[in-house]
């Protein structure tokens, strides 16, 4: 006969690998008796498992919810890491990863203890960007918890914001106070961002999540509120494009011809749309938040440049070329 710890894992494994197990069968791939099982079962509720006993003529047992995994395997911040991991891929639709990332989530759920699957039900998280394009921003696993617990009980948020990096949910207790209604905890650019409505300011704002302080307790229940372009994605990618409808588009976009292949322009394009022209050249369009910022993005590809619309390029490409004479020509008054 197996050692009693042994056998408890073996016991378990069983349990896992199909629905109900007659004691009688249990007993006989343990080689130990009707009792002996019904000892073992009643140790493994006492380690926090939840096995329910099968009415029938023969008996039986079958593992209950919250019983797949030992209930200290995660701690609190491995729960976190892994449903925040695990929400991210699944609210990519067009990852190939999506629905089995969801159906990952729902295994962990369902194998986790009770005040665990709680703290994964709370998790509300979403992936509306690329990955990093900026140095990262370290945020406490409490605050983000504490953040995705007041959107999914939709209760009025309070919290200091630090006008920086260093003061926010390090756990500095300083910042201007905000009131707001939670909506979506976002990832954006290796960053972490609070998408809520500002009750004091009657508008909508993005907070960086490494500079809150939240507060308790919270306030009173809200009903949501329509978002602004009519979903998350949408309103985050317009908010940091400087977006000046509910489309999120940048406020500003032309066209030009490059003196490039397309080929060329390609790698360096994370945004827009490039064309191959028959003569070697290529028509680029792309956007930005200024006319200024769209001329200057343009111009780094280092190739002759033909404006086809619209006149604001062309105007902001005026304005860059007589700023850079300027600029040209005071350096070489000064150069000895």
């Amino acid at each position: 006969m197996p050692k009693t710890s042994a056998r408890l894992l073996t016991l378990l494994s069983l349990l896992q690998t199909r629905r109900d197990w007659p004691g009688s069968l249990l007993a006989d791939r343990l080689g130990i008796s009707l009792r002996t099982v019904r000892r073992d079962v009643d140790r493994l509720r006492e380690l926090g498992y939840s096995i329910d006993a099968v009415k029938g003529p023969d008996g039986g047992y079958r593992l209950g919810a919250g019983a797949g995994l030992p209930p200290l395997l995660f701690d609190n911040e491995q729960v976190l890491a892994l449903t925040v991991a695990l929400r991210i891929a699944a609210s990519r639709p067009d990852d190939t990863l999506a629905e089995p990332a969801a159906r990952a989530l729902n295994t962990l759920r369902q194998v986790m203890p009770s005040r665990l699957r709680h703290r994964i039900d709370a998790l509300q998280v979403t992936a509306v960007d690329p990955p990093a394009t900026q140095p990262s921003a370290a945020v406490d696993g409490d605050v983000l918890s504490a953040l995705s617990t007041a959107v999914h009980a939709r209760e009025v948020l309070r919290f200091g914001y630090a006008p920086d990096a260093g003061g926010g949910g390090s756990g500095a207790t300083g910042g201007s106070p905000r009131r707001v209604e939670p909506h979506h905890v976002v990832s954006w650019g290796g960053r972490w961002y609070l998408v809520a409505y500002d009750l004091d300011r009657q508008d909508w704002r993005t907070f960086r999540a490494d500079r809150i302080t939240p507060r308790t307790p919270t306030g009173p229940g809200f009903t949501r509120r329509n978002l602004p372009g009519g979903d998350v994605a949408t309103h985050v990618v317009g908010s940091f494009r400087g977006s000046t409808d509910d489309s999120g588009d940048w406020p500003c976009r032309g066209t030009v011809v490059l003196d490039l292949d397309a080929a060329a322009v390609a790698p360096y394009l994370r945004e827009g749309l490039v064309e191959e022209l028959d003569d070697g050249r290529c028509r680029l369009t792309l956007g930005s938040w200024s006319w200024t910022g769209l001329a200057s993005a343009l111009a780094r590809y280092d190739a002759d440049i033909e404006v086809v619309g619209p006149p604001e390029l062309t105007d902001a490409f005026a304005r860059l070329g007589s700023r850079f004479l300027r600029t040209a020509a005071g350096s070489s008054a000064t150069t000895p």
